[in-house]
């Protein structure tokens, strides 16, 4: 084909107007909010500085503001975005063939899990040696769950495995200062060759799933000494296998005395990988940026934990704060989205008012700031009944026995709603995935699953009724300190005290239980810690069931205006 010549070329273009705009834009951006960054995740959360008063942590005062700029700047924000849009992958051998079992993890995910350590989220609790440690690890952990939740899990992890380690001592001695060490390294190496580590946890197989005690996994003494502290060699497949490229791992294995459990290294003294196989990764719904694996044991050593035969009582030292954590988690997920509903809402408008203040949109805001207010107040008092029992409080610990699986059923359940309706709010712009609406709505479920789905929460409260019946003495005792002030409340906790002193079948109900119990605590707690225009409308609504299905729901005399003002970052 025959080109144009230069004079046809230039007198074309002469022809053409010179536009005095360079630019793209056929129309001015109006009417889109910012981002939602650059603000204090903790020092302008009302409500998460009046506990932190309450709970006197002051004494970690620094650390929080510190993790409350971290996890809202946008530099982190960025940093999540990248770690889910670029997975982790397996590489299970090297190029020349050698078995190395690695993860391969994008950058993101490494200075996450750097900023999150070096503030002490897994560690807080055990290296502070402060009144409420465990509180003020849990607002860290609340405050990094609204950064990025991927990295949560091995921070809750490593922070709850440490009860476990210390049913036998001198396996905690060398192991504590290791995983509670604030440096991250992400290193493929041995403990020796380390600055610090984290703790993973496997106990589901493909054929029992929550049965513990179907596990098919089997521990056999690689000596002839067995028992407490003794090396043994595990065989067999975990089907969810939680944070796979950790350093240490708690899980469970049978012998001929039954389920027992173990501490597993990720790698040998002599540099080589515990016989431990990483056969996939899971394709998740979400945790995107967190990797979670199938593996098979073929001969892995690990050394037991207690005596053979108790290991799912072992297991559980660490499942109670894992659902904690869970629970502490999920308010902290519900909050972000709270958060990114009245930031969206504030600066959009539409029919010549701001979406916020529209009376509609306020109801809906309003009552998802009574859900988030009423969810934190439930898992930081559980947070402080840990805090307690590490005192010496008995009534403490029968609470946080039948509580614990309380909040955290409910809280897993209810981030689901919450972080739906938030998303909403923001309408095809909360959908997309360039912001974090999209991200939180495909984690939301998760929490609900991990460490026990619904009816094995519930069932785990009816066993602590049957097996313990001081602790419905020690949930009545707490419920009761708000006896007296909203009459809603007073008819609920006569319900549930009926319930659990009754003689139906709790099996059956096990649900409707929790979710009232749940309730009447929740109540107990705005009654006596939120103002009032909070506690009244929670009372109205959720307790005498004028609040409807769904989100949006509050009657006209619920002040939304000062709810909403409440959970407001921004004033």
């Amino acid at each position: 084909m025959d080109h144009v010549d230069d004079s046809q070329h230039s007198e074309i273009f002469e022809r053409l107007p010179v536009l005095a705009d360079k630019g793209y834009a056929t129309h001015d951006v109006l009417n889109q909010a910012t981002p939602f960054v650059g603000h204090n995740a903790f020092s302008q959360d009302k409500l998460l500085r009046e506990i932190a008063e309450r709970e006197d942590v002051g004494w970690a005062d620094k650390s929080l503001h510190d993790a409350g700029a971290s996890v809202a700047s946008a530099r982190v924000a960025q940093l999540a975005r990248d770690a889910n849009r670029h997975l982790p992958e397996l590489k299970t051998h090297d190029r020349f063939g050698h078995r190395v079992d690695e993860i391969e993890f994008h950058p993101a995910w490494h200075e996450l899990m750097s900023l999150a350590i070096g503030q002490g989220t897994h560690s807080l609790s055990w290296t502070a040696n402060q009144q409420g440690a465990h509180v003020a690890r849990g607002i860290l952990s609340y405050l990094w769950n609204q950064g990025e939740n991927g990295i949560c899990c091995p921070l809750g992890m490593t922070y709850s495995a440490v009860p476990a380690l210390r049913i036998q001592p001198e396996l905690a001695t060398v192991w504590e200062p290791f995983i509670l060490s604030n440096q991250y390294d992400s290193a493929p190496a041995p403990m020796h060759k380390k600055m610090g580590g984290t703790v993973g946890m496997t106990m589901t197989e493909k054929q029992g799933g929550s049965d513990l005690r179907a596990t098919q996994t089997t521990a056999r003494p690689t000596s002839n000494r067995r028992g407490p502290g003794e090396v043994y060699a595990l065989d067999g497949h975990k089907w969810f296998f939680s944070v796979p490229h950790s350093d240490l791992f708690v899980t469970l294995a049978q012998t001929d005395k039954g389920p027992s459990c173990f501490l597993l290294p990720g790698w040998l003294p002599d540099g080589t990988r515990n016989r431990l196989l990483i056969q996939r990764l899971k394709d998740k719904c979400g945790n995107k940026s967190n990797a979670s694996g199938e593996i098979e044991f073929r001969g892995a050593i690990g050394w037991l934990v207690g005596e053979e035969g108790q290991g799912v009582k072992a297991a559980l030292s660490m499942t109670h704060l894992t659902r904690l954590d869970f629970a502490i988690g999920s308010a902290g997920l519900m909050r972000r989205a709270l958060s990114e509903a009245i930031h969206h809402t504030s600066n959009r408008r539409a029919f010549q008012k701001s979406l916020i203040d529209q009376p509609l949109m306020q109801n809906v805001l309003a009552d998802l700031a009574l859900e988030v207010e009423a969810a934190t107040l439930l898992a930081f008092r559980l947070a402080r009944a840990v805090d307690d029992e590490e005192k010496g409080d008995e009534l403490a610990k029968l609470l946080g026995r039948i509580a614990t699986p309380v909040a955290k059923y409910w809280n897993c359940k209810r981030v689901v709603g919450v972080v739906h309706e938030a998303l909403e709010c923001l309408g095809g712009n909360g959908f997309i995935e360039e912001g974090p609406l999209a991200r939180l709505y495909r984690e939301a479920p998760l929490n609900g699953i991990w460490e026990g789905s619904g009816n094995v929460i519930a069932l785990d409260v009816i066993r602590a009724v049957s097996k313990s019946p001081e602790t419905i003495t020690a949930f009545l005792t707490e419920v009761n300190s708000a006896r007296g002030a909203n009459r809603h409340l007073d008819r609920t906790i006569d319900e549930v005290e009926s319930m659990l002193r009754g003689s139906g079948d709790l099996e059956r109900s096990a649900r409707h239980l929790v979710e009232k119990m749940a309730l009447s605590l929740q109540g107990s707690l705005v009654i006596r810690f939120s103002p009032d225009p909070v506690a009244d409308a929670f009372c109205s609504t959720r307790l005498c069931g004028d609040g409807g299905q769904l989100f949006g729901n509050l009657p006209n005399g619920a002040d939304h205006r000062a709810i909403i003002d409440r959970a407001n970052m921004s004033i």
